[in-house]
């Protein structure tokens, strides 16, 4: 059995955590979803994908569920691709004078998003532009929201978990939170067969992007022991079910359940010890150029940590950093019991490389992306809390390797 790092006789040093909502996680578990909002609210804003909802319902008669409860489904919207303030500040002026008592989102990260952001918004009709992080007017949100249900259809941001709902804006070039502890949802519900109707490419992408978070949340500089048990578990859960979930199209259901756990705590990890180097290019370039989220999380999620193990072992090798990646090792599966530090790192290495090329997760390149680009994106992208801070040659060097 893998042990974590820190030991029965270790110091727990002081943190404190973030707000988690009531988390409600097993297959089957969309069916309390009315009884369950009831205990907030009747009048019911449903706010669903555009496209993909439909495959759902189809299956397991959602909207059929909330109409023959005691709940009023007041509207019903969808939302299409990553959302944008424009169009979150669309549907808050369409609806700030219906009198809704709980928002209801059922969909990807960016519905999720989409919906708590308007939860936040509804009872002022703010513009979220007023809050948005770092492109806003910097007003401070009094935390009045309209309670909030969440029910995630992927395994990708964990944006159920957390409190902060991203948002893009293409023209702008911009991809920012709207961030408070009120918006995290009352309730989340994690069905892990809603990740059934998936198809491969989005459970790849998706899958690497929770990964993605888990390893730069137990790998961050801010990172508690708190986080770090969290992450150890769902890291081994991600590397045990994301290939079998991948190469059964989501009909594996113990795979199922894993990525979607390793998904959920992904969010509540991210929120209370921050990312890294992935999530730092991954901001900007969501922002400046059309390509999904997940993608580029998946396509860098190899390159990435190469370029952290190298300059780790170069730089700081008698770091937690490097400690911590010889634990992702063993938890993933990638190294033998017995192998010496420095092999076990290149296996990680190795191991999310080939990970990313058996998904065959597109490159930025097929996005338009070259090499005139990688300056204007550098400029506008950070480290957070890398374990390491890497020189502009190593960090612009994790976008060559993937264009």
């Amino acid at each position: 059995m893998v042990r974590g790092l820190l030991s029965r006789d270790a110091a727990v040093a002081p943190f404190q955590s973030g707000r988690i909502p009531q988390l409600v996680f097993g297959a089957g578990v969309v069916e309390q979803l009315a009884e369950r909002s009831l205990q907030w609210g009747r009048r019911v804003l449903l706010i669903t994908g555009a496209h993909s909802f439909d495959q759902l319902d189809e299956r397991y008669s959602i909207v059929r569920l909330i109409e023959h409860s005691s709940l009023e489904l007041v509207e019903h919207l969808r939302v299409s691709g990553e959302p944008s303030p424009q169009q979150v500040d669309a549907i808050v002026e369409q609806l700030q004078q219906q009198p809704i008592e709980v928002v209801i989102a059922i969909g990807g990260g960016s519905v999720l998003d989409a919906a708590k952001c308007v939860a936040g918004l509804l009872p002022s009709g703010d513009s979220v532009m007023e809050y948005l992080e770092g492109v806003g007017r910097g007003k401070q949100h009094n935390g009045q929201t309209i309670p909030f249900i969440a029910v995630p259809t992927t395994a990708g941001t964990g944006s159920e978990a957390s409190m902060n709902g991203v948002l893009s804006d293409p023209t702008a070039g911009f991809k920012k939170s709207f961030r408070h502890p009120s918006l995290t949802p009352q309730i989340a519900l994690i069905d892990p067969d809603m990740l059934a109707t998936l198809s491969p490419e989005k459970i790849a992408a998706n899958g690497c992007d929770a990964l993605s978070q888990l390893l730069e949340s137990y790998l961050s500089t801010v990172a508690t022991p708190f986080t770090d048990s969290l992450a150890e578990q769902a890291i081994a859960l991600m590397g045990s079910g994301l290939l079998p979930l991948w190469e059964s199209q989501g009909q594996d259901a113990a795979a199922r359940a894993a990525v979607a756990y390793g998904s959920m705590i992904s969010g509540i990890t991210l929120a209370n010890a921050g990312l890294g180097v992935v999530h730092g290019l991954a901001g900007p370039i969501g922002g400046l150029y059309p390509i999904p989220h997940g993608v580029v999380c998946g396509t860098l999620l190899g390159a990435a940590n190469r370029a952290n193990v190298k300059a780790l072992l170069e730089r700081a090798p008698d770091t937690v950093g490097v400690k911590k990646y010889g634990m992702i090792g063993q938890l993933m599966g990638f190294c033998k019991e017995g192998m010496d530090q420095q092999s076990c790192l290149q296996r990680v290495v190795d191991g999310l490389i080939e990970r990313v090329d058996q998904f065959e997760i597109p490159r930025l390149g097929a996005y338009g992306i070259d090499e005139q680009e990688i300056p204007k994106i550098l400029h506008c992208s950070d480290q957070k809390a890398n374990p390491i801070l890497l020189t502009e040659k190593e960090f612009g060097g994790i976008l060559r390797a993937r264009i």
